[in-house]
């Protein structure tokens, strides 16, 4: 058993979850809930399995680092943080509505890195510079970020689009509050991995700050998203302005992430 397997594996397990979360939600079949959310956990199970040998395999190669330097693992740790973190959302909160979109993201993530033919997904060395703890910090950090956003931009959707979407059938849920609590999270990790990153950045290349497309527009996504808790926190911005600013949000945190691998820059991932 190979971690690419496992990691296919749990790329139809994702799928499988976020139909029933679907079917769930657009049939009113409460009764596939249980079955959604179990399957949500066993592919998370299998997707962190497959993590966990990458990072075996990679010792076994004389290599040992974490699997988290090129676009394959990152696309594989970016699944895996999402599935999770929705899965917290759902237990604290116990709402299900978002997650046909979360697994949905966990699937087309991992789809992406097994079945697009520029993501590689052999175990390479990694140069010199890359060889720090900071890099691990920085890069798990941004990504918990970015699900956070990801839960934020399927909340967004859900209140712009669902009929009567202030609520959900759960009284007690507003996904509006929901969605900004996701923002404040991702808000922070991104801070965090920013930081982190700029640590690295002077340690590798003795200074903290390039203008690296890729450190550009970081900065750009921070701004977005400080400027969207600023308005709601100071101007009692809420409802439909913060949903369509938070998907604004989304789209440069995708460009972020892939956008920028167009460009020439220290931050583009290899295949």
């Amino acid at each position: 058993m190979t971690s690419s397997l496992l990691i296919s594996i749990s790329t139809f397990v994702y799928g499988l979850s976020a139909l029933l979360y679907f079917c769930a939600w657009i049939f009113k079949a409460n009764k596939l809930n249980l079955p959604a959310t179990a399957t949500a956990a066993v592919g998370l199970g299998i997707n962190t399995a497959g993590f966990l040998l990458r990072w075996s395999e990679s010792y076994t190669l004389g290599i040992g680092r974490i699997p988290l330097s090129n676009l394959y693992e990152s696309l594989v740790f970016y699944g895996l943080a999402i599935a999770a973190l929705y899965l917290v959302l759902e237990r604290l909160m116990n709402i299900r509505i978002a997650g046909g979109f979360a697994l949905t993201f966990s699937f087309l993530a991992l789809a992406y890195a097994s079945l697009s033919p520029n993501v590689g997904s052999q175990i390479r060395p990694l140069m010199p510079a890359l060889k720090s703890n900071w890099l691990s910090a920085h890069v798990m950090t941004c990504f918990v970020g970015y699900a956070a956003f990801a839960l934020s931009f399927a909340l967004s959707l859900l209140y712009l689009f669902r009929p009567g979407a202030q609520e959900t059938e759960d009284a007690s849920f507003d996904i509006d509050e929901a969605s900004h609590q996701m923002i404040l999270l991702g808000f922070l990790f991104l801070s965090i991995g920013i930081i982190t990153g700029a640590v690295w950045a002077n340690s590798a290349w003795g200074r903290y700050w390039g203008w690296d497309p890729k450190e550009t527009w970081s900065l750009i996504t921070w701004f977005i998203y400080a400027s969207l808790i600023h308005v709601r926190l100071v101007r009692g911005w809420s409802g439909k302005k913060t949903a369509i600013l938070s998907i604004i949000g989304f789209a440069a945190v995708m460009f972020t992430y892939f956008g920028v691998n167009l460009l020439p820059g220290l931050h583009s991932y290899g295949a």
